[in-house]
């Protein structure tokens, strides 16, 4: 996956297929690889796939926000020159993917959600994270899944490697703060473009009662569930996650 990333001017993404372009926004704690299932898929399936890294880790602290992701997010796809896009988020990716979705509706053809915030997730603990304690960051990481063999070494190391990090650790945290604030339960209403949620069905961080409230307040939205599944549906479940997905692009012509 690394191999393949292109950097241009301020951007670094991946970028595989032709077609009608899906943008793909990783979480806090998730990167590029959780996507490797869409990357697989789609490019054989008519579509573009592109994932931006998220510059969550750069930015000062005082611009370390959703808000600045979305705005991230727009001069990506600006620079791209893509007319309107697809985009999928998982976790906070799905929350900037959503406040972009208001900021800009023109840009955003459809949208697609999977265990994101904006509504509600449970943090991981006041005490979290801890650093310097391997076993209860791997505990932490297994959490997100339904079955904890997902959370690898490598997914367990990445975790470890960010709360190690005195400035990945405080950035953390400000975006965290900067999700709960961002409550955006008032917007949803307003927000007209089509929207597939797909959810797992023993989602912890965001509970399948929060992807109930974003089908409820979204004006134009499908829910899907995947059972046996936790906070991270294509990185558990992807085929089946990319037939849900594939079957509703094709329901709504996108």
């Amino acid at each position: 996956m690394k191999n393949n990333l292109r950097q241009e001017g301020k951007f670094t993404y991946l970028e595989q297929g032709e077609g009608t372009p899906i943008v793909i926004l990783h979480g806090l704690m998730g990167g590029l690889s959780n996507f490797d299932g869409v990357t697989e898929y789609f490019p054989k399936h008519g579509y573009k796939v592109v994932i931006p890294e998220l510059p969550l880790y750069s930015m000062s602290l005082l611009k370390t926000s959703v808000q600045t992701f979305a705005k991230y997010l727009k001069e990506f796809v600006d620079f791209k020159g893509y007319d309107k896009v697809i985009l999928l988020g998982n976790s906070l990716g799905g929350h900037i993917a959503l406040l972009a979705t208001k900021l800009y509706p023109e840009m955003v053809e459809a949208l697609v959600i999977t265990g994101s915030s904006g509504l509600y997730e449970n943090s991981m603990g006041e005490s979290y994270p801890r650093r310097g304690d391997y076993e209860f960051i791997k505990k932490k990481a297994q959490d997100v899944f339904y079955d904890p063999e997902v959370a690898t070494k490598e997914v367990v190391d990445d975790v470890y490697e960010t709360v190690s990090d005195r400035n990945k650790l405080v950035k953390t945290l400000a975006i965290a703060k900067s999700a709960i604030r961002h409550n955006m339960a008032k917007d949803l209403p307003k927000m007209k473009t089509p929207t597939c949620i797909i959810w797992g069905k023993d989602d912890n961080v965001t509970p399948p009662e929060v992807a109930e409230d974003f089908q409820r307040l979204l004006p134009d939205a499908d829910l899907y569930w995947v059972d046996k599944c936790g906070h991270a549906a294509m990185m558990e479940h992807p085929v089946r996650f990319n037939e849900l997905l594939h079957d509703w692009l094709q329901k709504r012509n996108f």
